[in-house]
């Protein structure tokens, strides 16, 4: 039964409701990793996590951590108004209320973890606690050397410069080069703007691993639940005790 959030707030000691909806308003609560400012949001308190000023004060029962490799063309949601394909139709078999941790764009592909741990969706994407991600990055053409060492040392973007960790130039196919790259900035299509700025064509963009969590060989529109020591490796590197 869904129950309004303000209502989950009081319930649970935090606040009067009236007070509980000057919270909600400020931003200062977050229901599954994401802030919530909308008045009268209803959620399930037997599958939701709520957070107050960084507090967890609904916790989800059983959580849930899955690995799945995003096909090309879906977008990264759960559902979609206009029914385009949506990661809600690759998990159809799961009845857990699940959100994904950050987003690849329609055109990329690879890496994507779900869960219902609101305090691992939220370390996952914050600066503070940004996990490198790895990509495999195939672009049109022979690059040549200088616009690798670009990659490695900055390129000028319209909100600021960005800069890989690491980049290895792989054996790619005839006429496409092949960068295999390490990169903590989260920015928005970081990797295809700095392309972009370089003069390259991206043709292909996919997300291997995830901090410790890896791609390995799991299938397009597959997914695997994470767990045992891959999981307490993820929850090391957000700095949370397993």
């Amino acid at each position: 039964m869904e129950i309004r959030l303000q209502k989950v707030l009081a319930d649970a000691g935090v606040a009067s409701r009236r007070k509980a909806e000057e919270m909600i308003l400020d931003g200062r609560v977050m229901v599954d990793g994401q802030v919530t400012r909308t008045l009268g949001t209803k959620i399930d308190p037997e599958n939701s996590e709520v957070m107050v000023d960084g507090e967890i004060i609904l916790k989800v029962t059983t959580k849930i951590y899955l690995a799945l490799n995003k096909p090309r063309g879906i977008l990264s949601t759960l559902s979609d108004p206009e029914n385009r394909p949506h990661l809600g139709d690759l998990l159809r078999d799961r009845s857990e209320r699940l959100f994904h941790v950050g987003r690849l764009d329609k055109d990329s592909e690879g890496l994507l973890l779900l869960t219902n741990d609101g305090e691992i969706a939220h370390r996952a994407t914050h600066p503070s606690f940004s996990l490198p991600k790895n990509y495999l990055l195939e672009l049109k053409g022979n690059v040549s050397r200088e616009v690798a060492d670009a990659f490695r040392q900055g390129v000028e973007l319209d909100d600021g410069v960005a800069k890989v960790d690491k980049l290895t130039v792989l054996a790619g196919q005839p006429g496409k080069t092949l960068f295999d790259v390490v990169i903590h900035d989260g920015r928005n299509q970081i990797l295809r703007r700095m392309a972009a700025a370089t003069g390259l064509t991206v043709e292909r963009l996919i997300r291997i691993g995830m901090g410790p969590i890896k791609l390995g060989e799991l299938t397009p529109g597959k997914w695997r639940e994470i767990k045992g020591a891959e999981l307490i490796s993820l929850q090391k590197a957000l700095s949370i005790k397993p």
